[in-house]
């Protein structure tokens, strides 16, 4: 039995250290800002998630009311612009997430339980697809908090 093949990546000094089956048994939820900073960024963790999950190398999922509102939001005259993309480009993008993201089928709703619908988009997809991961921006929004690191004691 071999080893199992590592692969790092370092953005923004973060370093992402996973083995390959790791990666294989994550599943994610990406909220729709994390989806337009991948597009609108040529480099950043946004677009190299967008990368990996685009070539099939980290699982994610999306119920058909989340994957609306990526497209409503990337199609954005706004969004357009500040990307530097046409409708066209858009919907290959969209077109390549389609067929590599799990569809969830909404067996449960969970709204509203947060601030905004659209987070409970997340939250439900999320819930209803067994997500192990959600990947936002707005933490708060989701109703988390920002995670702090472990602080050694004094004895």
């Amino acid at each position: 039995m071999s080893a199992p093949r590592l692969s790092r990546t370092v953005r923004a000094g973060f370093a992402f250290v996973a083995s390959a089956d790791m990666l294989w048994h994550m599943l994610l939820v990406l909220d729709t800002d994390v989806i337009v900073a991948g597009v609108m960024s040529a480099s950043g963790t946004s677009r190299m998630l967008l990368e990996t999950v685009g070539v099939g190398a980290l699982q994610a999922a999306a119920s058909v009311p989340l994957f609306l509102e990526y497209e409503s939001v990337l199609k954005r005259e706004e969004t357009l612009r500040r990307a530097g993309a046409t409708v066209d480009d858009i919907d290959a993008i969209l077109d390549q997430l389609a067929s590599m993201l799990v569809r969830v089928e909404i067996w449960y709703l969970w709204r509203p339980q947060l601030r905004g619908r659209d987070d409970d988009m997340v939250l439900e997809a999320a819930a209803n697809a067994g997500a192990t991961h959600i990947v936002s921006f707005n933490l708060q929004d989701l109703g988390l908090s920002t995670p702090t690191p472990p602080r050694a004691e004094s004895f």
